[in-house]
């Protein structure tokens, strides 16, 4: 691991501040890696990296000693590991496979669990049991919320534009009610937003921070032109989901270090 010392001393910029955003990437699913892929990773950016996440792929798919493995270098490195919305699949599979679902990764050594249902056509109200139950894990919850129905893995802007999209002052009340019943964050889902869709729809997350505020955010946003567009226009601190591959971007990005031109040496904070 770094010793955190740097030779270029006053030309490093000032990382990671206190109250800094939260940065969660992707663990293996669209890319396949394993544990000693993301060990090496981590030993020069975990400074720059909060939660890791596995997919709900690889959440069902992965044994348990590849699961341990994975948790035990997030916790060398001092990184959270989030479980994906593997919910989804257990809730097909009916209540004894909810059950089984949450007590195996409060065993598993996770700290965040994702409790999603675009893939589903799911009542609200079991949605919110769902995350009630994930609170009872003791883990952190994250309830994801979006506007599109069907999205996931990787559908196409003509399927998702066919499907239709939903409103956005429901999808707002439904986030509300899940804070309600114990998550601690609320995800928009980029599918219907900036994912998929032949306009981005950026009063969405607009409307979502104003309802709920930042603190409560996190907005996925693994394509570069799209997490560029959420540091520009909610600041450095704001919670984004993104690719490993993309970790010292976004971080150049947050500190004002690089960027693009319309973005380059304008990346500030005040704490005045």
């Amino acid at each position: 691991m770094s010793d955190g010392k740097h030779t270029l001393g006053p030309l490093r910029p000032n990382v990671r501040a206190e109250g800094a955003g939260v940065t969660e990437i992707r663990g293996p699913y669209y890319s396949s890696f394993g544990p000693a892929y993301l060990d090496d990773l981590l030993s020069v950016l975990a400074p720059f990296v909060d939660w890791v996440k596995l997919p709900g792929p690889a959440v069902l798919l992965l044994d348990d000693d590849a699961i341990a493995r994975f948790v035990a270098v997030c916790r060398e490195h001092d990184v959270k590991v989030s479980a994906g919305g593997a919910v989804e699949w257990a809730v097909t599979r009916g209540p004894a496979a909810v059950e089984t679902y949450f007590d195996a990764i409060a065993s598993q050594g996770y700290d965040v669990v994702e409790i999603s249902a675009g893939m589903l056509a799911l009542p609200e109200r079991d949605y919110l049991r769902l995350v009630e139950r994930a609170k009872k894990t003791g883990l952190h919850v994250k309830a994801e919320v979006g506007i599109q129905f069907g999205a996931g893995g990787t559908s196409s802007a003509a399927e998702l534009e066919k499907a239709g999209t939903g409103s956005v002052p429901a999808a707002l009340a439904k986030a509300r009610r899940a804070l309600e019943c114990g998550a601690d964050m609320i995800v928009l889902e980029s599918e219907g937003v900036t994912e998929s869709v032949t306009a981005w729809r950026t009063d969405v997350p607009a409307a979502f921070a104003d309802a709920i505020g930042l603190e409560k955010l996190m907005f996925e946003a693994a394509e570069p032109a799209v997490f560029e567009w959420y540091v520009k226009n909610m600041g450095p601190e704001v919670n984004l989901f993104i690719d490993h591959t993309q970790v010292l971007h976004l971080e150049s990005l947050r500190s004002g270090v690089w960027g693009p031109n319309d973005l380059w040496g304008r990346v500030v904070t005040y704490k005045g």
